[in-house]
């Protein structure tokens, strides 16, 4: 049987279809490869996918029904989904809101449509966000919490994904699970996050902007974990009434932004030109994962800490961009 990938040529899905082609697993890409941001960085990736006679590439808009009817026919064996393919940013959705509503909830429909309409789905996995759970000021962010007061359109537009999600499976017994992201990164990240923007600023020499005056907290997941964490999760389809259950993979402790600009430094082995600014409209102050309920139903045990995960981001950072 068949894995459908949405996102392909992103970062967490270029890395959840090499780990399960790395398992045996025939995987069939999809991704737009828009110019959201380097469009080389992408293709990139797809250049060591494709290589593996068990890797099958479709360029194409989830949001597009005719390119899913399309791969369907084209791949009938297909009995998993892990969609991972959005439009990512917070801050972007303040500049250009129809692309969120396009690939997020549009594209979000087309792929349960897709799922509902597949005789041998055996599981959809989808990636939602720590954004969900808007400015709560209850840490670390649980399952149980309140998820109605989104500080950004992309976090309306993950929440609404999830209660989408969660009808079709009430309503035709999809098996489906969410996935809430806390700030994934490592090799191959995206370059409009805060991992990528820092290590080019500290080794061009170029100033860093700190906002909220530095007074940020993340809970920074390595990319290694988080793929664990969603290979698990496919491999473990909810069985209740309806299918649908969610999870935090995060990686169960929170960074203060200073410290995390330090380990930046010490892995470039240079200081960075900090400038304080303040609060950007859309952000939070602070995020961190209750990981409970995924260390109980999926194992999930995060591994790398930042002291870790930096140092390796950065040396393939300085190789591929040859700084």
């Amino acid at each position: 049987m068949t894995i459908l990938v949405t996102g392909a040529a992103g970062f967490i899905g270029f890395h959840v279809a090499t780990a399960l082609l790395a398992r045996g697993e025939t995987v069939v890409g999809l991704d737009s490869v828009n110019d959201y941001y380097d469009v080389s960085l992408k293709r990139a990736r797809l250049a060591l996918l494709l290589p593996n006679a068990q890797f099958r590439f479709v360029e194409g808009d989830i949001s597009d029904k005719a390119v899913l009817d399309a791969l369907i026919a084209a791949h009938p064996d297909l009995d998993r989904i892990v969609h991972l393919a959005a439009q990512a940013g917070v801050r972007y959705s303040l500049e250009e809101p129809r692309a969120y509503i396009k690939a997020n909830i549009v594209g979000h429909l087309e792929i349960l449509e897709l799922a509902r309409n597949m005789p041998r789905l055996k599981h959809l996995v989808y990636a939602s966000s720590s954004s969900v759970y808007g400015g709560s000021r209850t840490l670390p962010f649980g399952l149980d919490d309140r998820c109605d007061e989104p500080q950004s359109l992309y976090a309306a537009t993950k929440r609404a994904d999830e209660l989408m999600s969660f009808t079709y499976s009430h309503l035709y017994s999809i098996p489906a699970t969410g996935l809430r992201f806390f700030t994934v990164y490592g090799p191959w990240g995206r370059p409009d996050m805060a991992p990528m923007l820092f290590a080019r600023a500290v080794l061009e020499g170029k100033p860093i902007r700190l906002f909220n005056n530095g007074d940020m907290e993340r809970d920074f997941t390595y990319i290694d974990d988080v793929v664990a964490g969603v290979i698990a999760a496919l491999d473990r389809p909810p069985e209740g009434t309806p299918p649908h259950r969610v999870f935090n993979l995060g990686n169960h402790r929170t960074e203060q932004l200073r410290h995390f600009v330090d380990v930046i430094e010490r892995s470039c082995g240079r200081k960075a030109d900090i400038v304080l600014a303040s609060m950007q409209p859309g952000d939070v102050q602070r995020t961190y994962a209750d990981i409970a309920t995924s260390r109980r139903d999926l194992g999930f045990e995060p591994k790398t800490s930042i002291e870790q995960g930096i140092p390796i981001f950065v040396a393939w950072f300085r190789r591929f961009y040859g700084l």
